[in-house]
């Protein structure tokens, strides 16, 4: 699976960047119910920093987002429960109850999925201060320039409206 494919899978809820239970069950080839007994099977190593469910109105969200960016499908059945949703910890944390070869290589790109998020977050927020730093000296720049039209302007409006004397002017 290639890294981009899982960066798509990778949104964010409550601050936090997460992925879905049943996206990380499909890479795992286990059925969503068993990641979910795994993980209730082993509440202790899954802190609500690490997996949380989401809220019904959180659901319906991703549904509404869904249509167009396929985080949950429309037509998804959540049944009686709601989804998890992992962050990045709780996903390294997934691979010591799921222990299937397929759980721990797909754990591994993962987590090169989250690390490339990481630097191109990192990389934006550098693009960002950049920019902001071209704006404000572009700024003073421009309003630098403006004084300068401002004062040739009062120059020559002075210049114009005072009297011209003329003499020796014969009729």
């Amino acid at each position: 699976m290639e890294l981009l494919v899982i960066q798509n899978r990778v949104f964010e809820a409550r601050g936090y960047r997460v992925m879905l239970d049943f996206h990380l069950a499909e890479m795992y080839q286990v059925e969503t119910r068993v990641l979910k007994q795994a993980v209730r099977r082993n509440i202790e190593r899954f802190p609500t920093d690490f997996m949380f469910e989401l809220t019904k109105t959180e659901a319906t969200e991703l549904i509404s987002i869904g249509v167009s960016q396929s985080v949950i499908p429309p037509d998804y059945n959540f049944g009686s429960s709601m989804p998890f949703v992992f962050t990045e910890q709780g996903v390294s944390m997934l691979s010591t109850v799921l222990k299937s070869k397929t759980a721990i290589q797909m754990n591994i790109l993962i987590m090169r999925a989250f690390v490339r998020l990481r630097e191109l977050t990192t990389g934006y927020a550098d693009l960002k201060r950049q920019l902001e730093e071209y704006q404000v000296n572009t700024t003073m720049q421009i309003a630098e320039i403006l004084d300068i039209i401002n004062e040739m302007a009062e120059k020559q409006h002075a210049m114009y409206k005072s009297p011209t004397v003329v003499t020796g002017f014969i009729t």
